[in-house]
């Protein structure tokens, strides 16, 4: 049964294609120095299992942990959130979106989520790299991007690590925004066993709907990558395999948060009186809507429980993705890892 926050009926939108999951970036604060490089053959790596290359204490609640990744070869560099007290803590897995936080636009700077996690009992690593990856494991290597194994990065080499480090209770959740909304689904999919919980923010849950699949291709081409170097063409095996509408029923066991809004500016987005309205997240949003429809169409099917809150007001902005994670994390992701 369909745990559903807030309901509006559902419109197909004109696509606005190349626009997906670029969310509504607002001015960033100086961007963070990442250690997303690759590890050299002259450097040497005594351990060549995923393990931590360096720990920087930015404050008494905020760490950046930078790890090596075997499947990628190189280290990635992991913002990771926790409250003063410490102790042994759940942990909830927080994507950025489009660029992969790279260029300094994520959680970290656009929302508040630091100062809201910051009395939460749980730890929350928020990892830096990943653009136009959807997070997942590619089918080959890209010129621009290199090498893309985010799913192996995610899901067998990073929790071991977090959790020998920061004494993890071996309860974890997952949550994507934008284009890392449906991948976060995804992800607890394909490890079924390591997730408790997993949401979605304004994603598209549906990527293997050919409208979605053209969408999203085009904007990973927009980078001047080869979409194609992910899953293959549209219409190829690897878009349904990793389509959370298309397995739903996997999701059976998991705690779902999923929404998304109609397009439409209100309140919640925080725009400033007289400010030029955001045209390009109202279509994307209106877009990811539909999207989201579809998904929450086939947990129904499946029989799969969730909590939904699909809205009339919202505009693909900071603002919204941050409310959703707070209405998230009180409706589904704490319970689900045993925490408050």
């Amino acid at each position: 049964m369909l745990r559903v926050l807030s309901t509006s009926s559902i419109t197909v939108l004109a696509l606005g294609i190349g626009a997906y999951g670029l969310a509504a970036a607002q001015p960033a604060a100086e961007p963070q120095p990442s250690e997303n490089t690759a590890i050299s053959e002259n450097t040497a790596v005594s351990d060549r299992a995923p393990h931590v290359v360096e720990t920087r204490e930015i404050s008494p609640t905020h760490t950046v942990v930078d790890v090596y990744s075997p499947a990628m070869d190189r280290v990635i560099s992991n913002d990771v959130l926790r409250p003063a007290h410490g102790g042994s803590l759940p942990t909830l897995y927080l994507l950025n979106g489009a660029l992969g936080g790279e260029d300094g636009v994520g959680w970290m700077n656009n929302s508040q989520a630091p100062a809201f996690f910051a009395d939460k009992n749980v730890t929350v690593v928020l990892p830096i790299g990943g653009r136009f990856s959807f997070y997942t494991d590619w089918g080959a290597p890209d010129p621009i991007l290199g090498i893309n194994m985010w799913e192996t990065y995610l899901t067998r080499e990073l929790p071991g690590v977090i959790d020998s480090e920061f004494d993890g209770t071996g309860l974890n959740a997952v949550a994507g925004l934008s284009m890392s909304g449906g991948p976060a689904l995804d992800l607890a999919i394909q490890a079924p066993a390591l997730y408790q919980a997993a949401a979605s923010f304004s994603g598209c849950p549906a990527p293997s709907n050919l409208l979605a699949s053209v969408g999203i291709s085009t904007m990973i081409a927009s980078g001047l990558n080869n979409p194609f170097n992910m899953w293959g063409p549209p219409g190829s095996r690897g878009w349904k395999a990793h389509d959370p509408a298309a397995n739903a029923a996997k999701l059976a066991g998991t705690a779902v948060y999923v929404s998304a809004s109609r397009g439409a500016v209100g309140a919640v987005d925080q725009i400033p009186e007289g400010a030029i309205p955001p045209v390009g997240g109202m279509v994307v949003e209106a877009l990811v809507h539909r999207c989201t429809a579809m998904f929450v169409d086939s947990l129904e099917a499946a029989g799969v429980p969730a909590t939904v809150s699909m809205r009339d007001t919202g505009a693909h902005t900071w603002a919204l993705f941050e409310d959703q994670l707070r209405e998230a994390w009180s409706t589904t992701i704490a319970p689900a890892l045993q925490t408050r």
